[in-house]
C-alpha cells in the first residue's frame, strides 16, 4: 500500500523536532550538528532569534493578500535586492523552480518582443540542476531527471561544462540565453572558474544572447560574497535565487536588468503566494543579515578554517577521501570511499552532510557556524572515515 507521503525520498531514518543554530534535536533527543542547512537553505542556522521576530511580528498582523495589491513587505524587498545587485527589478516565487520556469519565460519572451521568437533556445550544461519542473528536467537533460517524463519542453541545447569553444559553435540565430550554475551543487559542487564565467559575459556581450545564472544553491552569501558571480566581477542580465534568501520560509526570487524583463508585462507572469507578507518580512531579515560585509568577511575567514582542517582530514583518511573544492561554506569532499557510505556514517556520529553527484559530499553548513562548531564537525568526519576505513 502506498504511504500518505508519496514516496519521492529515499529519507533517512531520523525525526527532529528543535532546531538551535547549527544543530538540529531529533525525537529522541540527541542532538545533530548540521552541515546540510536544509540543503544551504538554513543560511542563519535554526530558530536565529531576528528571523524568530520578523515572522511571528508580521504573522500577528498579515499573512497574505495576494498581488492584486501591494505589498509593502515585498517592495522593501525587491528595493533592498535592487540596492545590493546588478538588477532592476525582481519578481518573488515560492522556491527556486519557479524562479526557473520564469526565467526561461523572460528569456524567451525578451526575444518574441524583439520580433525573433525563434529565439527560444537555451544553452545548459552537463552536471546542472534547476529543479524539478518541466522547465527544470529539460534544461537539465539527465536520463534520472528526465526517464519517463516526457514529451520535454523542446528548446534545450546541452553542452560540456566548461566547453567554451561548445558554447561559441552553439550560438546561432536561434539561440535566446544561456542558463548556468556558477557553482554547481547537486553536480558535486563543481565552480565555474572566474575566467570562464567572464569568457561566458564576454559572448554574451558579443552575440547579445542573455546570461541566466542560477544562484538558487550559490547564492544569498553562501559562497562569501551576496551572490557567487560577484567574484568573476561579471553580472548576468537574469538571475534566480531561493534558498537561503528565504533563511528557511519558503522564498524565491528572479533578478533581472530592465532591458532582459523588458518583455514582462502585466498579465505576462504571476503567482498567488509568490512575494507575500509573511515570506518577504522573513527575506528582508536575512538580507539585512547576509548583506553586511562584516558578515561576508566572517564567512570567507570561517571557510578557509574549514578547508584547512579539511585538508588535514584527507591526508589522515586518504582511502576515503580524494580532494576538496568548492566556494566560501559550500564544500564539496569528493571521495574514494562510496560517498553515501560516508554520509550514513555520519549519521551514527550525530552528524548531517548531503550526498551529491561525481562521489561528493556536501557540507553546507549555517553562516553562522563557530569555529568550535568547525573543529567540532572534522572531529566527527574523522569519526565517520574511520567506520567507512575499517568497513572497506
Amino acid at each position: 500500500m502506498i504511504p500518505s507521503v508519496l514516496p519521492t525520498y529515499a529519507r533517512a531514518p531520523l525525526t527532529f523536532v528543535k532546531g538551535e543554530g547549527s544543530w538540529l534535536i531529533e525525537a529522541d533527543g540527541r542532538r545533530f550538528l548540521d552541515l546540510g542547512a536544509g540543503i544551504a537553505v538554513n543560511a542563519l542556522g535554526h530558530a536565529h532569534p531576528k528571523l524568530v521576530a520578523a515572522v511571528t511580528n508580521q504573522a500577528a498582523n498579515l499573512w497574505h493578500v495576494s498581488n492584486l495589491y501591494n505589498i509593502p513587505q515585498q517592495q522593501a524587498l525587491a528595493d533592498k535586492l535592487v540596492a545590493d545587485t546588478f538588477a532592476d527589478t525582481v519578481f518573488f516565487t515560492n522556491s527556486g523552480t519557479e524562479a526557473c520556469e520564469l526565467a526561461v519565460k523572460m528569456a524567451r519572451k525578451y526575444w518574441y518582443e524583439k520580433d525573433q521568437p525563434d529565439r527560444m533556445n537555451i544553452i545548459t550544461f552537463d552536471g546542472s540542476f534547476h529543479g524539478r519542473s518541466s522547465a527544470g528536467i529539460a534544461a537539465a537533460g539527465t536520463e534520472k531527471m528526465v526517464k519517463g517524463f516526457g514529451p520535454l519542453l523542446p528548446g534545450f541545447v546541452h553542452l560540456t561544462f566548461g566547453d567554451l569553444d561548445g558554447v561559441t559553435n552553439a550560438i546561432d540565430d536561434t539561440t535566446a540565453a544561456i542558463l548556468v550554475e556558477p557553482v554547481q551543487g547537486e553536480g558535486g559542487i563543481r565552480p565555474m572558474p572566474d575566467a570562464e564565467l567572464k569568457a561566458l559575459r564576454q559572448i554574451c556581450d558579443d552575440t547579445g544572447v542573455l546570461l541566466i545564472l542560477d544562484e538558487v544553491q550559490c547564492g544569498a552569501g553562501r559562497t562569501g560574497k551576496l551572490f557567487a558571480h560577484e567574484w568573476a566581477g561579471i553580472t548576468p542580465d537574469i538571475m534566480m535565487a531561493a534558498k537561503g534568501i528565504g533563511g528557511g520560509f519558503p522564498l524565491g526570487a528572479v533578478l533581472a536588468t530592465e532591458n532582459a524583463a523588458s518583455g514582462m508585462v502585466a498579465g505576462t507572469h504571476g503567482s498567488t503566494y509568490g512575494g507575500n507578507p509573511l515570506a518577504c518580512a522573513v527575506g528582508l531579515a536575512v538580507m539585512e543579515e547576509i548583506a553586511e560585509p562584516a558578515f561576508l568577511a566572517e564567512v570567507n575567514r570561517k571557510a578557509s578554517l574549514f578547508n584547512q582542517k579539511l585538508e588535514g582530514l584527507i591526508a589522515t583518511h586518504p582511502d576515503v577521501f580524494e580532494s576538496v573544492r568548492g566556494s566560501g561554506l559550500m564544500i564539496g569532499l569528493k571521495c574514494k570511499a562510496t560517498n553515501m557510505d560516508v554520509v550514513n556514517a555520519g549519521y551514527d556520529v550525530d552528524l548531517l552532510t548531503v550526498p551529491a553527484a561525481d562521489n561528493v559530499i556536501r557540507l553546507l553548513p549555517a553562516l553562522t557556524i563557530t569555529d568550535e562548531e568547525i573543529s567540532e564537525a572534522v572531529a566527527r568526519l574523522d569519526q565517520a572515515a574511520t567506520v567507512v576505513s575499517k568497513g572497506q
